[in-house]
């Protein structure tokens, strides 16, 4: 078994350097395009016990231990977790979805299962009872009985067509808590006004009954509910305004067909000095303004246990910029959420950015049964688990 793979900044990091010598899974291949199923049985094995965490680790709030989770899983983007413990992890930039699970609880994962290969951004993960749904570039499929059996055989079901444009194609899906799909179309462009795009739609099991819940939204990768039912989700700014400018955002949906802003105004008060028809008075603001270029993508509300200290607010993951001369984001922070207001929002876990040396980019969040919390990480293709200390 090859040695896991340890960039320079994590070699002099003493958290993820201790983090990343103790752990390796077996690799999995990936393939190419189109649209096809197949699935492999489980593999299981007992990867060498992590190095314990150091008694300090810097970059993370207080009482909060950061551990490799998997290893090894290309392009680790969207999480979702099945009926029997599994959890299923899309990509954007391989073809194939994955379910990996921690059989024997000690806190890895042993198992791996390929569901499907040669799908076009298979992104978006959703579980809904023993089904899988899986949002590619073109179309959202279901995979019938697979969330509780991700050994099972049979090709998915396409119940409904997307847009294929590569552009902001990777699509974001998720089960509201009336059991509806609901998927994000990005805009397919930096700043553009096309019809049917920038836009949140939800529909049902079957494909059917589609509605259009919130326009005006350029890309977002990321949604939840909170305990009251509101939809909040993730947005990233449109590019080359500078580096300050425009703000990411986090939105509250507090009605259905309201309309955020893109492309004429950025983060509630950046008026696009290409679209400027319409004033920003015209539309929705944030729920909060985030720093500019963060790429805040995935949001999760937290009910668990564990980390008691985090119940009720948001996990946010700010994938990082791609275009800012110095770097930001790159991080997991935390959003305080009192009545529907977002008190504070502050960082809980900041250790992949060094300067400007990049060693992980956080995509999405998941609590475990446990109670703790997955993130995933399609830089380093791997998936943390984030703990209180002493469980």
């Amino acid at each position: 078994m090859p040695a896991p793979r340890i960039s320079p900044r994590a070699a002099r990091s003493p958290l993820l350097g201790a983090l990343l010598l103790g752990l390796s899974l077996p690799a999995c291949s990936d393939g190419a395009d189109p649209v096809a199923a197949a699935s492999t049985p489980p593999s299981a094995s007992t990867p060498p016990a992590a190095a314990p965490p150091a008694a300090t680790q810097p970059g993370l709030a207080p009482g909060l231990v950061l551990e490799v989770w998997a290893e090894d899983v290309r392009d680790a983007r969207s999480l979702a977790l099945g009926p029997q413990g599994h959890v299923f992890v899309g990509s954007r930039r391989g073809d194939a979805v994955r379910a990996l699970r921690d059989s024997n609880g000690d806190g890895r994962a042993d198992q791996r299962i390929t569901i499907a290969e040669k799908l076009t951004m298979p992104n978006g993960i959703a579980v809904r009872g023993d089904d899988l749904y899986v949002a590619t570039n073109g179309a959202v499929l279901r995979f019938p009985g697979r969330a509780a059996d991700p050994a099972g055989e049979g090709a998915p079901q396409r119940i409904r067509s997307l847009p294929t444009e590569r552009h902001h194609g990777w699509r974001y899906l998720d089960v509201d808590p009336q059991g509806r799909l609901v998927v994000a179309i990005g805009a397919p462009c930096n700043v553009c006004d096309r019809p049917d795009f920038a836009t949140l739609e939800r529909f049902d099991a079957q494909g059917g009954n589609v509605e259009v819940i919130a326009h005006g939204v350029r890309n977002s990768v990321g949604f939840d509910w909170d305990a009251q039912g509101r939809l909040w989700f993730t947005d990233n700014g449109r590019d080359w305004l500078g580096d300050d400018s425009p703000p990411d955002e986090i939105n509250r949906m507090d009605r259905e067909g309201a309309h955020y802003g893109f492309p004429w105004c950025h983060g509630g008060d950046v008026p696009d000095p290409d679209f400027d028809e319409r004033a920003c008075a015209d539309f929705v603001p944030p729920a909060q303004r985030l720093g500019a270029h963060v790429a805040a993508l995935g949001i999760h509300f937290y009910s668990g246990d564990m980390l008691r200290d985090y119940r009720g607010g948001a996990f946010v993951a700010e994938h990082g910029s791609w275009n800012r001369s110095e770097k930001a984001g790159y991080r997991v922070m935390y959003a305080q959420i009192e009545q529907g207001q977002v008190r504070d929002y502050r960082p809980v876990v900041d250790v992949w950015l060094d300067g400007q040396e990049v060693s992980g980019r956080p995509v999405d969040l998941l609590t475990l049964p446990d109670g703790s919390l997955l993130i995933s990480d399609d830089h380093g293709d791997r998936i943390w688990r984030l703990r209180a200390a002493g469980e």
